[in-house]
């Protein structure tokens, strides 16, 4: 296994205290079984508010990723207040982009990169399914935007919205002053025909960010016929992670929910069907 951190630099610079990070979890290949194999790429965006990157949401999630066969990649990225809209897209972005530009050394099929979130870092990656064709995103890495487009997004218990279901302490993290970037970090109004398929999953009692989030998205890529699959389960509390005991929280929180675990096989499958 290729195990390593990739420090993620933009327009040389990653300004005062931000500190973006990629950690692989690369497969390799071999003579014996077939030194050629290629296999999808998984970016995983861990959840915290915009405020922190969750330990719970974060290597587990690639381990898993690598037991199905997919190649593992974590993202680090800055948060508030060192970091504000559109600096969190802009290193996911990159990440996806670094991710294709090394398809070959970390055997990853280019045309196969999903990136997959959880909560706040399920809006960064659905951040980055609805904006990579947007100037702010692809220009200031100097690339194109198919460079930097996912070619899926798997989103668990995402903020998506900043109107009236909004998890508005997420928002406010992102955001800092710049609320003049509502309306666009509001990411169902974002939604467009070239937006990548989704895979959404969302418990119905998620007191934390609201199952409307994920409905409104999943209504968003219906209307612009983008293919998706939505799961709502009907228990659970937010931030389960993978709802077994290897992501329990720490405080003492129902985090175990067997019947939410089935969400990394469905993605898995939804994974090899794209």
């Amino acid at each position: 296994m290729i195990c390593e951190r990739i420090d993620l630099v933009i327009d040389g610079n990653n300004g005062e205290n931000c500190y973006p990070y990629l950690v692989t979890y690369v497969l390799d290949n071999y003579k014996a079984i077939d030194e050629n194999r290629v296999r999808p790429a998984v970016l995983i965006c861990p959840g915290g508010g915009y405020t922190h990157t969750s330990d719970r949401e974060a290597e587990a999630i690639a381990v898993q990723m690598n037991a199905m066969g997919f190649q593992a990649f974590v993202l680090y990225y800055s948060c508030a207040p060192a970091a504000v809209f559109p600096r969190p897209q802009l290193e996911a972005a990159k990440a996806v982009l670094t991710i294709r530009e090394n398809a070959q050394k970390w055997h990853v099929d280019p045309n196969k990169v999903i990136v997959l979130g959880f909560s706040a870092g399920g809006h960064l990656a659905a951040s980055v399914g609805v904006l990579y064709n947007r100037e702010l995103l692809y220009q200031p890495l100097g690339t194109k935007p198919e460079q930097i487009k996912p070619s899926g997004l798997i989103l668990c218990y995402p903020v998506i919205t900043a109107g009236e279901f909004a998890h508005r302490g997420s928002i406010v993290s992102l955001l800092g002053e710049k609320k003049e970037y509502e309306d666009l970090v509001s990411l169902e109004r974002q939604v467009t025909e070239d937006t990548p398929p989704a895979f959404l999953w969302h418990t119905y009692e998620d007191g934390s960010v609201p199952v409307e989030n994920s409905m409104l998205f999943a209504s968003a890529l219906r209307e612009k016929k983008v293919p998706f699959e939505l799961h709502i389960y009907p228990r659970g509390s937010h931030g389960l992670s993978l709802a077994n005991a290897e992501t329990k929280s720490a405080n003492g929180s129902n985090t175990i929910v067997p019947e939410v675990q089935s969400w990394v096989g469905l993605a898995g499958t939804w994974i090899r069907n794209l």
